[in-house]
């Protein structure tokens, strides 16, 4: 369950046959992220995607996320980009500033390319916090920023696929349960 108290998508209901996803990882916080690498890719390899449709690129820090997802958001040959990154709180405020940046950053992408840019960065108080969220106790937020990239670019396949008009909440819905 998320924070909101509702279920998280499961691999079942998403369909990743024919979709092809950018991952950008950052290298800072090693083990947490290749974790949240390792979870978005089995996420979708378990949706049906195939490994050969992943474009994999590492980023040297959180920062460069934005850029490097720019660059995959440009490519007419991807339907989403996948973030993966983990800001840790430490003495000063500079992860807060480093947080709002890359989301920001992310979502000006996402809105710009119309194309879906899944936010799989963790912000976290202590490392403990990021461990239960990168395949601990809390689940993996890089599977779940998978399956939120494939349901996205379903939807949006399915609103430009009926050039009749704007398709229904049932129809992008069905997309994403193909």
């Amino acid at each position: 369950m998320t924070s909101s108290g509702r279920d998280n998508a499961t691999d079942a209901s998403i369909d990743a046959r024919g979709v092809r996803v950018g991952v950008v990882t950052s290298a800072y916080h090693g083990e947490i992220t290749a974790a949240l690498e390792t979870g978005a890719v089995e996420a979708f390899v378990a949706s049906g995607g195939v490994a050969e449709d992943l474009v994999r690129i590492d980023s040297p820090g959180a920062f460069e996320l934005v850029a490097i997802a720019a660059a995959l958001a440009a490519r007419d040959d991807l339907d989403a980009v996948v973030a993966l990154a983990c800001i840790v709180r430490g003495e000063t405020r500079h992860d807060r500033f480093l947080a709002s940046a890359v989301a920001n950053g992310l979502a000006s992408i996402s809105a710009e390319r119309r194309k879906p840019v899944s936010f799989g960065v963790l912000t976290v108080e202590r490392l403990r916090q990021a461990r239960e969220r990168a395949g601990g106790g809390k689940g993996n937020k890089g599977r779940e920023a998978m399956l939120a990239a494939i349901g996205a670019a379903r939807a949006i396949e399915a609103i430009r696929g009926n050039a009749a008009g704007s398709p229904s909440r049932s129809d992008a819905a069905q997309a994403v349960r193909r």
